[in-house]
């Protein structure tokens, strides 16, 4: 399923690029993907997609601490909080950003979440949003994982 994200990413500058679902679907087979793959891919980004269109003004500007419960810590895992925590130091995610990459995260269903996977959830959030990240924060989003100290909660 990533691996279709990440293509939609690098293939589609903006969302809205990208064709219908059907075509869309056909396109992605076109080029190799499993059916499987893409049917899972096109419904994580569809509720992703509604999920960040929905405004929320309550956690939009929430200047508060969050704190995971065991099930995310679990599901995340210390590093992947720790890179969020980051990213929204970082002014790259809004509390409502983060709202919606945790829950794309445990929408996966697996536990705990590689570093890598949440970068992808984090592009796709931003792509599906317009937005694009300044390129220190790219390099840092796209950069190897091997290459980085986890960040860690202290």
């Amino acid at each position: 399923m990533f691996d279709v994200l990440v293509y939609l990413y690098e293939t589609y500058y903006r969302p809205d690029a990208c064709p219908e679902p059907a075509a869309l679907a056909k396109k992605l087979s076109a080029v190799g993907f499993d059916d499987v793959e893409i049917s899972e891919a096109l419904v994580w980004l569809n509720d992703l997609t509604a999920m960040a269109g929905v405004e929320h003004t309550l956690t939009a500007s929430s200047t508060g601490t969050r704190f995971y419960v065991d099930e995310e810590v679990d599901a995340l895992g210390p590093a992947v909080i720790g890179f969020i925590q980051f990213l929204e130091s970082a002014k790259v995610l809004s509390p409502l950003q983060r709202e919606i990459v945790v829950e794309r995260a445990l929408a996966l269903d697996e536990g705990p979440v590689s570093l890598g996977k949440i970068k992808v959830i984090v592009l796709m959030l931003l792509w599906s949003q317009g937005k694009e990240p300044d390129a220190l924060m790219f390099d840092d989003l796209f950069g190897s994982d091997e290459d980085q100290a986890p960040r860690l909660l202290h």
